[in-house]
């Protein structure tokens, strides 16, 4: 190859060198000015919602306990009413998220499941890894559901500490409300729980009786024929 034949590549490296330093400076200029759009737009906090946080049906959400990081995201929904179904005082931030936010709240005490190690039973060669079993007070469920349905509290919000469980019996009871079939109850549950699911709950979910609160007015999307 003589050298002649050479220069044109040379000078197309030279070239590809100068665009591409060229590109990556216009990218990162533009990076900025959208950043800098965003920021503008969305102001300088992200909205954050709850962990597992989920819209159940029409003005009725879901989610894990919310914290300080998501208030603003709160904020946005609208609440009228809170459900807590965790027995522990409500902590004094929320409280004043509430109060300032015109935010009612509806606390329906259900203990926690136990230590991992109160369920695990040792015998002399082995363990035996027990479910750990609650037992789920129907009553408070009926109760809460009564202010669920009530779309005078709605927007609400349902929460527990993590979402899962004593939420995902609420929701679940509810879902029996609406004809939802016992699978598609038993699915939605799941996806929340995940690896955690437990049949306890389930099997509560499934002996729930709903014909006592069938008599409540519904106004949800998924009831509707």
């Amino acid at each position: 190859m003589t050298i002649a034949e050479q220069k044109p590549e040379e000078e197309m490296c030279r070239t590809i060198e100068v665009v591409s330093s060229a590109n990556v400076s216009a990218f990162n200029h533009r990076d900025l000015a959208v950043d800098a759009a965003a920021d503008e737009f969305y102001g300088e906090e992200p909205y954050i919602p709850p962990l597992n946080f989920s819209m159940v049906d029409n003005g009725i959400f879901r989610s894990g306990f919310p914290e300080s990081a998501n208030f603003s995201f709160l904020q946005t929904l609208g609440l009228r009413s809170i459900i807590c179904l965790c027995p522990e005082p409500y902590p004094e931030a929320n409280m004043e998220f509430l109060k300032s936010n015109g935010i009612k709240l509806f606390q329906f005490g259900i203990e926690g499941y136990k230590h991992f190690s109160d369920h695990v039973l040792r015998t002399q060669n082995f363990y035996i890894f027990l479910e750990p079993f609650v037992n789920i007070p129907e009553d408070t469920i009926r109760e809460a559901l009564n202010v669920v349905l009530d779309v005078r509290n709605h927007p609400v919000l349902i929460h527990c500490k993590r979402g899962k469980h004593r939420t995902g019996c609420l929701v679940g009871c509810l879902r029996k409300l609406q004809r939802w079939c016992l699978t598609s109850v038993f699915d939605e549950y799941q996806r929340f729980a995940a690896a955690k699911a437990r049949v306890s709950d389930q099997r509560f979910m499934e002996l729930f009786d709903v014909s006592s609160l069938k008599h409540l007015p519904m106004s949800f999307s998924c009831s509707r024929r």
